[in-house]
């Protein structure tokens, strides 16, 4: 069994009118959808998402296939009420997410991404991206034609290639990755990672144990900094992990894909704390 912390805040920023981001954090499910759309449709498609995970949240034990099956679910949900009205034809979302499912070898976190928005993970002094962007400038930055310094200020920056809301439905990334007392997980939407340099995320992961108030940090900085789009985080901390349910060494080494092999960025160096 694990022990878990978390925090969460959202805000509109400094130029959007609503905020499209949505939020679930529960015991055991933590999501991040970044609605688009226009005409609040980005809203509702957001919202159709995560009301899809909270319903996942009342079935025990969760395994990996039902994280799946749920951005499936998700998926028609959106493309039905995006066909039953014009103003909300061709809405989506972006969907990010940690879920502790059950497996042969005791309790594990699925990590999922559909989109831009993210999550990344805090272990042994260092900051990791997770997940890998659904994006134009992804492609881009993986084909060698632009670096990644140079992708965040590109004008096709904000172009996904997946997102929820789309026939056929798309291809979900879902990791399964050992949890381990002491790590801190991060998840987000693009509104933050475009106002706050890596470097920035990780001198905030270190200020303060406090998962809330470093979920509160994070987004009151994105908005003074720029604050141009809807700024999402959820800060989850893995507090214990039972001797019965730790996972083997080897298990630990490998239940997460190696960076390079998963076309991740570099590990950033974790500040010490004052």
């Amino acid at each position: 069994m694990l022990t878990l912390r978390w925090g969460s805040a959202t805000d509109v920023g400094r130029v959007r009118t609503l905020n499209e981001d949505s939020l679930l954090a529960v015991p055991g499910l933590f999501v991040v959808a970044d609605g688009m759309g226009g005409h609040a449709a980005g809203e509702v498609a957001s919202q159709l998402a995560v009301a899809e995970f909270a319903r996942l949240a009342e079935q025990a034990p969760v395994r990996a296939e039902d994280v799946t099956d749920a951005i499936q679910r998700a998926n028609s949900h959106i493309v039905s009420a995006g066909a039953e009205r014009g103003d909300r034809h061709g809405m989506g979302t972006t969907l990010t997410g940690v879920g502790v499912v059950g497996s042969e070898q005791g309790e594990q976190l699925a990590v999922f991404n559909v989109g831009d928005s993210r999550v990344y993970q805090v272990t042994e002094g260092q900051l990791r991206q997770l997940t890998v962007d659904h994006s134009a400038v992804q492609e881009m930055v993986d084909a060698g034609r632009l670096t990644a310094q140079a992708a965040r200020t590109h004008p096709r920056r904000n172009v996904v290639t997946r997102s929820l809301g789309t026939d056929p439905a798309p291809d979900p990334d879902v990791w399964l990755v050992a949890p381990v007392a002491g790590d801190r997980f991060l998840l987000c939407s693009d509104g933050l990672t475009g106002e706050l340099q890596d470097s920035d995320i990780a001198e905030l992961l270190t200020q303060n144990p406090d998962p809330q108030a470093t979920a509160d940090e994070l987004v009151r900085q994105a908005v003074a900094v720029g604050g141009h789009d809807n700024v999402t985080a959820v800060v989850l901390d893995v507090v214990e992990v039972l001797p019965d349910q730790a996972a083997p060494p080897a298990l630990a080494e490998t239940a997460t894909m190696p960076a390079a092999e998963a076309g991740l960025p570099p590990t950033v160096p974790m500040p010490a704390v004052q």
